[in-house]
């Protein structure tokens, strides 16, 4: 009798530890702990609370990207152009600021053109059937060159001084960009995990026409994702902007690529329909800590792209190797 009680109990603590240890996301943990702990004692400058607020700082950018682009994975899609968004919205920022147009407002229409991109993504891949790697890359180089004619090819100077201080300064000893990641994330966490709208990427993500069949609108929920990916690149178009003080179309080159490795290192399927909101900013803060803990130990900066690429590639991997077991 006593082993027939018991033993339920050590099948369900064997399918934790077994859950436990085929997650990503626990792995990815692990290599952020063993990460630091390895450069706290090779450098001396690692565990400082200097560098520390300069990593949280840091990650800012990739990290909401990298949000926006996971809705944009969740369904099975790409998205190559939020690199070349975030530049444009620096443009787009300063230019109003510098008109005149008060920052609220300025803020607002950058924010507004990039749910017009994410929008406009969305229409060239429901309505004109375009491929999501082939529209998001015409948008890349598009939005690159008409942020070039804007400007006639220089940086623009921004002249408000307080739009700047406020991505300088931190509240409660964190910097005030990283508040940005809560800011975003919160509710990112609130509409992926606990909404019928959340619900509908992975549906479509995992199977599109069985979605459409289970009356899941397929093109409203591909139009959503393109929008969010767009709005989180606007907005990080603003955050570099206050940073620092210019608006440059050729900012945030290779940033698309960071946001899919930080995606993808977090957990976040490219085949699609797997994915979260902690796994891609794990993974942000991972790929930060890599970079940092190689510029404290003098590595040669092109040795950073090769251990990404090699992450990428062995975690694309992995995840082929566990859907084809299930």
């Amino acid at each position: 009798m006593a082993l027939t009680i018991d033993q339920p109990i050590v099948h369900k603590q064997q399918s934790l530890l077994t859950r436990l240890f085929s997650s990503q996301t626990f792995w990815v943990v692990i290599a952020v702990i063993l990460a630091c702990i390895f450069l706290s004692f090779a450098t001396d400058a690692f565990a400082t609370s200097k560098n520390l607020y300069n990593i949280t700082r840091n990650i800012t950018f990739v990290a909401i990207i990298a949000l926006g682009m996971t809705f944009v994975i969740i369904t099975g899609g790409i998205d190559l152009s939020v690199g070349a968004v975030v530049g444009f919205g620096t443009v787009i920022v300063a230019m109003l600021i510098n008109a005149g147009v008060p920052v609220f407002l300025a803020v607002l229409a950058t924010l507004l053109v990039g749910v017009a991109i994410g929008m406009f993504h969305g229409f060239g891949i429901v309505r004109m059937g375009l491929p999501p790697f082939i529209i998001t890359l015409a948008t890349l180089t598009s939005l690159r060159g008409i942020g070039l004619l804007m400007t006639n090819g220089n940086s623009i100077s921004i002249n408000n001084d307080a739009f700047q201080t406020f991505s300088r300064s931190a509240f409660l000893g964190i910097p005030n960009l990283f508040w940005m990641v809560i800011l975003v994330g919160i509710p990112a966490y609130i509409f992926l995990h606990h909404s019928r709208w959340g619900r509908y990427l992975f549906s479509v993500g995992s199977n599109a026409e069985a979605s459409r069949l289970s009356g899941v609108n397929v093109r409203r929920t591909i139009y959503m994702a393109y929008t969010l990916s767009g709005l989180c690149a606007a907005f990080v178009g603003v955050l570099l902007a206050s940073r620092i003080g210019i608006g440059n179309p050729t900012q945030a080159e290779g940033w698309e690529l960071q946001a899919i490795a930080s995606s993808v290192i977090g957990g976040t399927s490219l085949f699609g329909a797997v994915g979260s909101v902690h796994g891609p900013l794990l993974g942000a803060f991972i790929l930060a800590t890599i970079n940092n803990g190689a510029n404290l130990l003098n590595v040669n900066a092109f040795w950073q792209r090769i251990i990404t690429g090699v992450l990428i590639i062995v975690i694309v991997y992995f995840d082929g190797l566990r859907r084809r077991g299930k």
